[in-house]
């Protein structure tokens, strides 16, 4: 009798368990068999950093809107369609997914650039958060950090900062900057000469003001630091025109 009864349970959960995976076979054969109804675009830009708009998004996916209305979703592949705006290199991310009534939805999230590379004799480019080399816009300019001199060119050449053997050095100075109020204020550009060596423009004096290399970045900052609250409000801002933080433990100022 008890194993009557558990063939039973069983048996009633096998069915409804038939079901389910019937309802679920049926949801996406029908989502297969519909046409595309609209093609909406959901640009996820919490920076405000405008570099491409909704019609970017529809070039990059390589359709033809209008002649893509009424096409099977079965014919399309959202996974291919994905991939091709991923390549840009201002998005980030991108995600593409359809629903039972037709709409294909194209997620991006853009990139956010940390700081522009200049240079006098060729075309400028960014550097995004996660170290990815972007291209400038016509369309929008971001309002950050400058990185100036010789060698900027080299960097320029790559897709990655970090493909660059001083790169990784490179973002963290940039980051520590970017990340502290008084340093994202103060210090508006890098101005880094052909063998790697920086020196730091300030917003606020006109003190040249050598870093060196991208090396004991915690600890060059801190003595820039000391020569800023301590040192200046003594002497005045206008007493020194060279400040060296290269030297271990010392504050050249001349």
């Amino acid at each position: 009798m008890k194993l009557r009864i558990n063939i039973r349970h069983e048996l009633r959960w096998l069915a409804v368990l038939i079901v389910i995976f019937g309802l679920i076979a049926f949801r996406e054969r029908s989502k297969r068999d519909i046409g595309v109804r609209n093609i909406n675009v959901e640009i996820v830009n919490n920076e405000e950093n405008y570099f491409l708009e909704e019609s970017d998004i529809h070039k990059l996916m390589e359709v033809d809107r209008q002649n893509l209305i009424g096409v099977s979703i079965s014919a399309l592949s959202l996974k291919t369609l994905e991939e091709r705006i991923k390549r840009d290199p201002f998005i980030k991310d991108a995600e593409i997914y359809s629903d039972l009534k037709g709409n294909i939805t194209a997620r991006v999230e853009l990139r956010r650039p940390v700081v522009r590379l200049t240079r006098n004799d060729g075309t400028d480019g960014y550097v995004a958060e996660d170290g990815t080399i972007m291209p400038v816009s016509d369309r929008f300019t971001a309002r950050v950090m400058l990185m100036t001199g010789k060698y900027v060119g080299k960097l320029l050449v790559n897709n990655h900062i970090s493909d660059d053997p001083n790169g990784a050095a490179l973002m963290q100075l940039v980051d520590k900057i970017r990340k502290d109020e008084f340093w994202k204020a103060q210090i508006t550009e890098l101005n880094i000469d052909g063998k790697g060596r920086i020196r730091i423009v300030p917003a606020v004096g006109d003190e040249r003001i050598e870093f060196g290399y991208p090396e004991n970045v915690d600890e060059k900052l801190k003595k820039l630091m000391i020569f800023y609250k301590e040192i200046l409000p003594r002497v005045g801002w206008n007493k020194y025109d060279r400040v060296n933080l290269e030297f271990d433990g010392q504050i050249v100022a001349e």
